[in-house]
């Protein structure tokens, strides 16, 4: 990954200042974000400047509604690595607490978009707003543009063939439902998690099936059941896999829901590794079986209707490719 990723504007490199920003949260970076993201690359393009993505760290929700944090599509390192693919220079992280919610929309403007960043186009959404109470909104930034010297172009809301915005909410909607498919057609790409293998119990490999285990983030509203995925590790090998993401009905009903994953036919020590999983297809809900053998009958039908989905799959798009297609 050859992306740059700041924590705070002010400390922008002096070589990519003076470029064009594309200023959103892009939790997703999904299809609805593109005409966003592709119209910052074509302006900084044409005008020979950096390329670059100002976003919000943590998601606002998680600060103001801390009881009821967002499910994330894509945390701040899996962001950047999809930004990165895109073929932007720089993502600024700007940290997000009470203190900068109360940040007038004066002052974003001036302190971080001309001062910090200095920059050449903005470009983000019709219903963008920012600083104290939103208010700072699309007429703001424009007249503000005019005055400071800086363009803004504003972009109307992507809809899909059906004419329905694509947005993170719907996205999040279709996951909670386990259609990562249709997740998938809406993202541009497999949804895919990033963890830590841990420990576990290892009662997958007395049963002929040792897995990688991840502990997703308490919010994570995924389906409970089982999936077809592809499994990256940290120096880009894939593998094909079958993932069980719930709380083991049948050895351990009152678990939490953990990310157990099956690689075909590989052998080797995955402990520690920080890998990332994606989600090709949906096969079952989670099941409680009468005992052991029950469960490694259903789970050897699972490899083999996995096996067969994922030999079946194609790239949807560049990112997909850059994610879990090896190139």
């Amino acid at each position: 990954m050859t992306i740059l990723r700041i924590a705070s504007p002010s400390d922008l490199p002096a070589q990519l200042r003076g470029g064009v920003v594309a200023i959103g949260n892009f939790d997703g970076v999904h299809r609805g974000h593109f005409s966003v993201l592709e119209r910052a690359l074509e302006i900084a393009r044409e005008s020979g400047v950096p390329a670059l993505v100002l976003t919000f760290e943590p998601h606002p929700r998680s600060v103001f509604r801390p009881d009821s944090p967002v499910f994330r599509l894509t945390p701040a390192p899996l962001r950047a690595r999809l930004l990165d693919a895109l073929g932007f220079d720089a993502v600024i992280e700007q940290p997000f607490n009470r203190g900068f919610a109360s940040t007038s929309a004066e002052d974003f403007v001036h302190s971080i978009l001309r001062d910090a960043l200095d920059i050449r186009h903005v470009v983000t959404g019709v219903d963008f707003h920012f600083g104290k109470e939103r208010r700072g909104g699309p007429a703001f930034l424009m007249a503000e543009g005019e005055r400071l010297g800086f363009g803004v172009t504003l972009v109307d809301a992507f809809r899909d063939e059906n004419a329905e915005v694509i947005s993170s909410s719907r996205i999040r909607s279709l996951l909670s439902a386990g259609d990562v498919a249709e997740a998938a057609g809406l993202l541009g790409y497999r949804f895919t998690v990033e963890a830590e293998v841990g420990h576990g119990k290892k009662l997958g490999r007395t049963l002929g099936y040792p897995t990688a285990n991840m502990r997703l983030p308490a919010e994570t509203d995924l389906a409970l059941g089982i999936y077809a995925v592809r499994y990256r590790r940290p120096d880009g090998s894939l593998h094909d896999g079958v993932a069980s993401f719930g709380r083991r009905p049948t050895v351990d009903a009152d678990g939490a829901p953990l990310l157990e994953t099956f690689l075909f036919d590989f052998s080797g020590n995955l402990y520690g590794e920080v890998s990332s999983v994606s989600f090709f297809g949906f096969l079952r809900g989670e099941e409680k079986f009468d005992d052991l053998d029950a469960l490694v009958v259903q789970m050897k039908k699972d490899e083999a209707e996995a096996r067969a989905l994922l030999s079946r799959i194609t790239p949807l798009s560049d990112l997909d490719r850059a994610l879990s297609f090896g190139s």
